[in-house]
């Protein structure tokens, strides 16, 4: 969806709520494992019996140092938890512990690459806060019969709230944004982004303004938990939107769900500010301190950050910014590239590859590179009988082809041996396939003049100044070399033999 939709200017913030990788959850030593039976993982500090006391999570706090790095945040050296105050079944204690005033992370950017028409541009989104808090519980519905269950389980499980600024201002910057903070959490490995299981939920504020006015009242779209249910959410609440100004009614500020199977929002009710919640401090927890010692600490245990590694690859592979951040997606990828880039000594078409050929082939097969079966060693080796003239890229598509049909997977480690047998492994299939390029002169020679002489008008059209006749030529010859010759050899033949 384009920025201006029938006049009006999309505006779209996000709240992302996190669950951290902890074993225990934020106040209290309970598990947090998913799928267990109800209330089994839930202790006395979780059902707010009375005369509990809640208890810091160091593990939780760390996360958030980590998040606040990765992001390049300011970590507050104090901050303080509050009480939220609201009314729910599963929410035992009848208010949920957050903060407020001053959380732990504050301010940070997340930028990403974005299609637009024929470019890639470059977005930054600027992060307000990402603080702390519990989890509550959850009410089931579908296994009872005219009345609710509560399960306790997930209430205290640790979670970082991220929370946007207002700057996205289309469904595909918003998709986008949400792929890249999961990028973040899942590779510095503080939540594992599993949006089934709810790891990783997002919230979309969604309003519309005419261009240079003032905001628009805005609507929560709530617990996206997919990228494309996310895109399809926001393009219908947008146009909801537009459709009831355009009728003369008002914008009512509200929380709405997505239904899936209608492709439509549905308010579920009144959205409630700041004031509502009337937050105060917790007098059961003491404010939060983090020396600047606990954050280098952080920061020296963490691994290489992708932003960090996207600049490593402009730097030591010359690589274009756009390939060095596509191929940080994740550390598989990174790690895959790295192999082959080091292996076949062309890190710029190691790229291209993996950007192209394999990148289609994953997504075609539903796999993780993982689970790619050409390994970085054999796709070193094709590059590498490409750059030496050995094959054409047409021969090295067919060899791909072979490799990734056999699903052969050389476990062993990258090293020099391992280079040398995948260097091995596609020779033997050059030969045995006829594969290897025609670099003799003299018969691909032959060959053009059999083609110049069978195609006379094309011959006359070129001379008379029409380029694209070349193509006319170039595909015969081609074709009777059997896909052998040498592109760039036939074009510079051509040229020299039509002047």
């Amino acid at each position: 969806m384009s920025k201006l939709v029938q006049g009006y200017e999309v505006v779209i913030g996000f709240e992302t709520h996190a669950q951290l990788s902890t074993q225990s959850k934020i106040f209290s030593r309970a598990p947090v494992a998913f799928g267990a039976e109800p209330n089994t993982q839930a202790c006395a500090v979780d059902m707010a019996l009375p005369g509990t006391l809640p208890v810091m999570n160091v593990g939780a706090v760390e996360r958030a140092i980590e998040f606040g790095l990765a992001v390049n945040a300011h970590i507050a050296e104090r901050s303080i938890f509050a009480r939220k105050n609201y009314f729910y079944p599963d929410l035992p204690k009848g208010y949920q512990i957050s903060q407020f005033e001053i959380p732990v992370v504050q301010g940070g950017e997340v930028s990403f690459f974005l299609e637009e028409g024929k470019e890639t541009v470059r977005k930054t989104v600027r992060l307000e806060r990402a603080h702390l808090e519990e989890d509550a519980g959850k009410s089931l519905h579908e296994d009872f019969i005219g009345q609710s269950g509560i399960d306790l389980n997930r209430a205290g499980t640790p979670l970082l709230e991220i929370v946007t600024q207002p700057d996205m201002r289309s469904s595909d910057e918003a998709v986008a944004y949400a792929k890249e903070l999961h990028k973040i959490v899942t590779w510095v490995g503080i939540c594992d982004g599993n949006m089934q299981e709810g790891s990783f939920r997002c919230d979309a504020n969604v309003s519309v303004r005419k261009p240079g006015g003032p905001l628009g009242t805005r609507r929560e779209i709530k617990n996206l938990n997919s990228f494309k249910f996310m895109q399809q959410a926001i393009d219908y609440e947008v146009r909801w939107q537009i459709d009831q100004i355009e009728d003369g009614h008002a914008i009512q500020q509200a929380t709405v769900l997505f239904d899936p199977d209608t492709g439509e929002t549905r308010a579920m009710r009144t959205k409630e500010d700041a004031a509502d919640y009337r937050y105060f401090p917790d007098p059961d927890l003491p404010p939060l301190v983090i020396g600047r010692g606990w954050v280098e600490r952080v920061k020296g245990e963490m691994a290489e950050l992708p932003r960090v590694m996207a600049e490593r690859f402009v730097k030591d592979y010359a690589l274009p910014e756009y390939d060095a951040t596509q191929l940080t997606q994740s550390k598989a990828v990174a790690a895959y590239f790295e192999a082959t880039a080091k292996a076949c000594g062309q890190p710029k078409l190691a790229s291209n590859w993996i950007m192209g050929e394999v990148s289609r082939r994953l997504n075609a097969s539903e796999m993780a590179i993982e689970q790619a079966p050409v390994s970085a060693a054999q796709l070193a080796a094709v590059i590498t009988r490409i750059q030496d003239g050995t094959i054409n890229n047409n021969a090295a598509k067919q060899i791909f082809d072979l490799l990734w049909a056999a699903g052969r997977i050389l476990g062993e480690p990258l090293g020099a041996d391992y280079v040398e047998r995948a260097i091995s492994e596609i020779d033997e299939i050059i030969e045995a396939k006829g594969l290897k390029q025609m670099n003799d002169t003299g018969e691909l020679e032959k060959i053009i003049d059999e083609v110049l002489a069978a195609n006379p008008k094309n011959v006359e059209e070129f001379k008379a100044g029409n380029t694209k006749a070349l193509n006319g030529l170039v595909g015969p010859i081609m074709k009777a070399s059997k896909g052998k010759a040498n592109p760039g050899q036939v074009n510079a033949l051509l040229m020299k033999k039509l002047g």
